[in-house]
């Protein structure tokens, strides 16, 4: 299922974008500000808002490490912040100082790309803060860019209705024209690398003035040829789509639109999961977080709002929710995230969220009050749960018992080291090996990168010495002892 679990009601005016890092929420607005906030809470931090720009702010964004924000307005520029002191650390004037529309950093932060009400389009050397290259599409804005999770590649979305990819010397690749009617609204890249027989295949969304949301696989061979193949075209919106984001692990595809509504897609077979309802005008941002289950969705009633996807979203397909679904108010906007831990280590804040999702919302004072936490969650018997916690129906007691089993079993244990899985896919190491840059991925994935005469590294972007491949042992022995535990 999906919770509404926050609220933010701090811009004065249309809330234009929304952007995490795996700490921090950014969101921009046309009162001129971005606000940042902290994910655990969802307390604004000590210098928000950002107040540097002299127009409305369209587009922000994060470094891949979170330690910047840039966001770009109007005004013609795209200011960088530092997200410790929210001192601005570079202001990059676009070429032609034309309004600018949107802005991505690459997934390693060494480049920075905007783009322009004009059709230009500026691609910085984000470590320098100068311009590297610049392009343009003529009789067009740009509204939409995203990077390719290799970094290689970006593509950009037009009023114009097409979707074009370039390499990093601006050199355009593909152009697939007519994709959207009227226009593009926003573009994304799912997070996986897929490979085969001497391709590289990525997922990406885009939306449009048509009212749809497409998902599309976009491939590139090793003799560098392009193109775009249409997977699915999704209808569950009645008006212009504006907004679109994948999951962290890009098994959901969220999108906002002129209609008021949310949507939740399941990314691989194209099927709607949800449809919320909770905003009362356009909604024109979404996006989701890279290390826990929450999306946030900006509109033009002025608030953000946060989301979370519960574990067990299939099966529910199309469903639509009303406000009263939340599990959590989130008094004092605080969030709870346990289905990203083990259950030996939830919390006993944890445990109680895991009561109401299982509708035992009249046990979380017995369990409070006893003081039970993940690892004496997985432990208790009828024996206990009589004696100890004084649950007196046997029908409540077998309950409790079931859903705990349920749990050891695993059902609702997906969380996985990060050390484990592959800095490349994001998914768990089979036959981990250790590249010259010193890090750890997947042989296949690697194997792949350096197939497409890519010869950086994936985290440094620094050239690799070698393309020798080391298996890690040691690695792959505690990755099974992990599994093996499960």
């Amino acid at each position: 299922m999906v919770s509404l679990i926050c609220t933010l009601q701090d811009h004065r005016d249309d809330v234009n974008w929304c952007a995490f890092s795996p700490t921090l929420l950014a969101t921009c607005s046309a009162d001129k500000t971005v606000r940042i906030y902290n994910t655990q809470d969802f307390s604004e931090v000590p210098y928000s808002p950002l107040s540097g720009h002299g127009y409305g702010v369209h587009c922000c964004c994060f470094s891949a490490c979170g330690q910047y924000l840039a966001s770009c307005s109007t005004d013609g520029s795209t200011v960088v912040w530092s997200t410790d002191t929210g001192e601005i650390e570079a202001v990059l004037e676009h070429p032609g100082r034309n309004p600018v529309r949107v802005c991505a950093f690459s997934p390693d932060s060494s480049h920075l790309v905007s783009g322009a009400s004009d059709g230009t389009l500026g691609l910085w050397d984000f470590r320098t803060k100068t311009l590297h290259r610049t392009g343009a599409v003529n009789d067009t804005t740009m509204v939409a860019c995203s990077f390719t999770p290799c970094g290689q590649m970006f593509v950009t979305g037009s009023t114009y209705g097409d979707l074009r990819l370039w390499d990093l010397d601006m050199n355009q690749l593909h152009a697939e024209k007519n994709t959207h009617d009227l226009g593009v609204t926003c573009c994304c890249f799912g997070p996986k690398i897929l490979s085969g027989s001497g391709t590289v295949h990525f997922r990406l969304a885009s939306c449009g003035q048509d009212s749809t949301l497409k998902i599309w696989t976009v491939s590139r061979s090793n003799a560098g040829s392009c193109k775009m193949q249409l997977l699915h075209t999704l209808t569950g919106q009645s008006a212009p789509v504006l907004s679109c984001a994948f999951s962290a692990d890009g098994q959901l595809l969220v999108s906002g639109s002129v209609d008021k509504t949310v949507t939740v897609y399941d990314a691989s077979q194209g099927t709607l999961l949800y449809t919320l309802n909770q905003h009362e005008r356009y909604v024109t941002a979404c996006a989701f977080s890279p290390s826990t289950p929450l999306f946030a969705t900006g509109s033009m009633d002025k608030t953000v709002n946060i989301w979370r996807v519960e574990d067990g979203h299939r099966g529910h397909e199309g469903k639509s929710l009303p406000v009263e679904t939340a599990t959590f108010s989130c008094e004092g906007r605080k969030l709870l995230c346990h289905s990203r831990l083990l259950v030996s280590d939830w919390s006993e804040e944890d445990v109680g969220a895991w009561l109401c999702e299982e509708g035992l919302q009249a046990l979380v004072e017995h369990f409070k009050a006893n003081n039970i936490d993940g690892a004496e969650l997985i432990s208790l018997t009828k024996e206990t749960l009589a004696s100890e916690l004084n649950i007196e129906s046997v029908g409540l007691r077998s309950k409790v018992l079931r859903k705990v089993e349920e749990l050891k079993a695993g059902c609702l244990c997906t969380g996985v080291p990060d050390e484990y899985l592959c800095p490349i896919t994001r998914e768990l190491m089979k036959d981990p090996v250790i590249a010259a840059d010193g890090y750890s991925y997947e042989r296949e994935a690697i194997e792949s990168w350096i197939a497409t005469k890519n010869r950086s590294s994936p985290m440094t972007n620094l050239p690799l010495q070698t393309t020798l491949l080391t298996p890690n042992r040691t690695l792959k022995m505690a990755i099974g002892r992990w599994r093996t535990s499960q």
